[in-house]
Parts: structure tokens; C-alpha cells; sequence
């Protein structure tokens, strides 16, 4: 490392220690010529892979675009911040964990899918609606069912209902059951 004071090449260093929740190194330094002391910060240096857009041209991966997105979708809905920057973290490890160095706009897309699944289902259909193009009613009423028999599966805790009536629709049509009746109270309803 070069001193910033002198510019000779050898420092020492004092003292290391972690920093930023173990993410940084912080080193304490002394140039060996000058005598100045110095701190510097190191830290892991994680490329994430181009993104491939849709029609072929690439472009770095832009963290603050995702996290846009997520907020974008999940506009006015109870959701805290805390879980978005979860679900940013998370999408960003799966990325890099393809060990790709480019990756499709797509599975971009399908991870935050994935997330916002979980999150929010309101929000989860409005970025659907946007990022699988819906042209009619029908396509989001596929969705929603999509959504509904995957609750029936597995239930989400924390989230509200997707649609005000969820259960009297389904007592109409004779699907209501023990299951659906447990998990709409584990959603906090």
C-alpha cells in the first residue's frame, strides 16, 4: 500500500479489525519513510454478473433498479422496509450464486417474482400484470388462482388476503375445509 502523505511504497500495518458488521477489514497503517499514520478499509469485491435484457443488449447489474422494482410494486402496501432490503439481499445472493457471468433480465425477473410472492401477494400480481405482459381479465383471474391453489399448499404467514370474501367464495363452490379455514387464520386474519 502507498503512503498517501509521501507516496513511498512500504507501509506497516498496526492494527486490524472488523468493521461494517464484519463486512469491511479496517486496518490501521504507518509508513515506513514518512512515519504517517493512516486507516484504510478493505473489503470483498463481488461482481455480479451483465444482465441480458430481452433483446440482446447487456448492462451491469443495478441494485437500486431492483430495489425500485420491488417498491414500485409493493407502492401503499403494509410492508416494512426491513423485509424489502431482505428480499433485495436475497435475490442478489441467488444472482450470484449461478456463478454466471451474465444472467437473463428474465430470471431476474422470476427471482423477484419469487420474493414478492412471499411478501405481498397484491404486489406480487401487479408486478406479474407488468412483467408477464397481461392483455385481459382473464389472465390475471389465471393468476390469482395460480396464487390461491398454492396458498391452499402452502400458506403464507403475514400477509393479507389477496381478495376481500376469499373464504365465503369458497364455501359457495364447497372447497371450504379445515386446511383453508387454518391457514387464513395463520395469515393474521
Amino acid at each position: 500500500m502507498h503512503c498517501p502523505f509521501c507516496g513511498h511504497e512500504e507501509t506497516k500495518v498496526n492494527d486490524s479489525r472488523l468493521a461494517a458488521e464484519g463486512r469491511q477489514i479496517r486496518r490501521r497503517r504507518e509508513c515506513l519513510a514518512c512515519g504517517e499514520r493512516f486507516t484504510t478499509f478493505e473489503t470483498a469485491e463481488l461482481v455480479m454478473p451483465l444482465v441480458v435484457k430481452s433483446h440482446g443488449s447487456r448492462e451491469p447489474f443495478d441494485e437500486q433498479k431492483l430495489r425500485s422494482g420491488l417498491f414500485k410494486a409493493l407502492q401503499k402496501r403494509p410492508v416494512e422496509q426491513e423485509r424489502v432490503e431482505s428480499a433485495v439481499t436475497r435475490i442478489m445472493q441467488r444472482l450470484r450464486g449461478l456463478g454466471e457471468r451474465e444472467v437473463r433480465s428474465r430470471q431476474i425477473g422470476e427471482f423477484v417474482m419469487d420474493e414478492l410472492r412471499h411478501l405481498d401477494e397484491v404486489a406480487y400480481v401487479r408486478f406479474a400484470s407488468v412483467y408477464r405482459s397481461f392483455q385481459d381479465v382473464e389472465a390475471f383471474r389465471d393468476e390469482v388462482e395460480k396464487l390461491r391453489s398454492r396458498r391452499r399448499r402452502e400458506p403464507l404467514a403475514g400477509q393479507l388476503s389477496l381478495l376481500s370474501g376469499e373464504d365465503a367464495a369458497s364455501k359457495k363452490s364447497g372447497g371450504a375445509s379445515k386446511d383453508s379455514k387454518g391457514a387464513k387464520g395463520d395469515d393474521g386474519e
